[in-house]
């Protein structure tokens, strides 16, 4: 079932058998990070190992006392890099490993190996052979979060810590209040990445962290351990039922508050100025230990002001003319809702809008059986699905939009046909009071040798 799946994904990776409705909880309750094998696991499994073989040979008295233990227990990178196969060695996984690789050799040389010199390194290893994640999602991501949190931490090490031994009650607030600041601190420094990719903010993720992070810890991963540690005797059983025991915590944690009213704040896609004006902030931020730092705030307000400067398309048409849609007062309408599986999610996703049905009941679309007319901002709109409808529609309309060939001069109107479609791929149309901004895919791309009709461009059909 569920547990089982998730217990797979936390094992080995593989999130395919994970339900639908499971991975949608867990996003909007800000969990889904637990699900992606990247620094917490890689972490939680090299540290599981090196306390247990540390202590392990603590027992032994004579090697305690005479031979250098807690270098030799740094020999736990051999099960941190097995795992991180089994995993598939994404890129999370891959810059988790050469992180805490590069933390136990700094124990090996009695060095200091959290810093900000180790995040640099491991960035430098991935890009060299992986130069192409610099723009996914998985690395700016992963190296946001970390880079972030070596900077709050290394501000917080130098505060003044009271005299002896804390209680446990203390240790219990601490540990609590850490990975309250953790949550914090990695939500805030990814979240302008997430909503540029995924254009979606769980506003409740901190209280679903405080739940599923502390059992995802203490329980559910070092289970994970000792199922790995018993598979070649067939005994996994024994801690995969425990395991799921804490998977079912972390369920529950994400189903409560992906309920929550307002759990999920959808957002357009920043405009890419912006998300670079937010990681140029962030960047001076996190590097600099001056009161200078601080002047990064400007380069990160400007950054989030531009997610209320996107305005999403009015109208959009794929490249083949088969899926329309339209911008009505409260979301999208889409032409096809059931044939839009991927371009249609993909459109909603990154206008920050909600499905509406078509023709919709705002009054700005109207529909027969050969097209339909669209009205906004003063301009009138003819989404023609059959030639019939081009004799009235060239004169009613300012901008007609084809999925027929147009033949025929259209004397007052701009046209949009298959052909262009084909040619210069999906169009994006904004209806504006100054006049109609169009936007195509190789429009954007531009001429180069593996645009499609990119060198044909000024080969422009001419209408009779």
């Amino acid at each position: 079932g569920v547990p089982g799946a998730i217990a797979a994904a936390l094992m080995t990776g593989d999130r395919s058998a994970i339900p639908k409705e499971t991975m949608a909880t867990m996003r909007d309750s800000g969990l889904a990070h637990l699900l992606a094998i990247s620094g917490l696991h890689m972490g939680l499994v090299a540290g599981i190992l090196f306390v247990s073989l540390r202590g392990s040979l603590a027992l032994v008295g004579p090697l305690a006392l005479n031979f250098p233990i807690k270098k030799w227990a740094a020999a736990a990178i051999v099960g941190a890099f097995a795992y991180g196969m089994v995993a598939g060695a994404t890129v999370p996984t891959q810059r988790a490993f050469l992180m805490i690789f590069l933390i136990l050799a700094a124990v090996l040389f009695d060095r200091r190996g959290i810093s900000m010199r180790t995040v640099a390194w491991a960035a430098v290893i991935v890009l060299l052979f992986r130069p192409e994640s610099l723009l996914g999602p998985s690395f700016q991501l992963s190296f946001a979060a970390v880079v972030a949190l070596i900077a709050t931490y290394e501000a917080v090490r130098g505060r003044r810590r009271p005299d002896g031994p804390p209680g446990w009650w203390r240790k219990i607030a601490l540990y609590i209040g850490g990975v309250a600041l953790t949550t914090l601190v990695a939500g805030m420094a990814t979240a302008p990445f997430a909503v540029y990719h995924f254009n979606r903010f769980a506003d409740y993720g901190l209280a679903a962290n405080l739940i599923a992070v502390p059992v995802t810890a203490l329980w559910t991963m070092p289970w994970a351990v000792v199922a790995f540690a018993l598979m070649p005797f067939g005994l996994e059983s024994l801690a995969l039922a425990p395991m799921g025991w804490g998977v079912g915590v972390m369920t529950g944690a994400a189903k409560t508050v992906s309920a929550w009213p307002g759990a999920v704040t959808l957002l357009p896609a920043m405009p890419m100025w912006g998300l670079a004006a937010i990681t140029l902030g962030g960047l001076w931020l996190c590097l600099w230990r001056r009161r200078w730092r601080f002047w990064d705030l400007a380069g990160v307000a400007a950054g989030l002001i531009s997610v209320a400067l996107v305005r999403p398309p009015d109208i959009l048409i794929d490249d083949r003319g088969k899926l329309m849609a339209v911008r009505t007062e409260r979301g999208l309408a889409l032409s096809k809702p059931r044939a839009a599986s991927f371009v249609g999610a993909t459109w909603l996703r990154r206008a920050g809008l909600e499905a509406e049905p078509w023709p919709g009941a705002d009054g700005r679309l109207a529909c027969d059986s050969m097209g339909c007319i669209y009205r906004a901002r003063g301009h009138v709109v003819a989404l023609v699905r059959a030639e019939g409808a081009l004799a009235e529609d060239c004169w009613t309309a300012g901008l007609v939009v084809s999925v027929v060939p147009v033949l025929r001069r259209c004397a007052s109107a701009t046209v949009i046909d298959r052909f262009d479609l084909k040619r210069r791929g999906a169009h994006a149309i904004w209806l504006e009071d100054g006049g109609i901004r169009v936007m195509s895919v190789n429009g954007e791309r531009g001429e180069r040798p593996w645009v499609v009709g990119g060198k044909r461009k000024k080969r422009e059909r001419t209408l009779p």
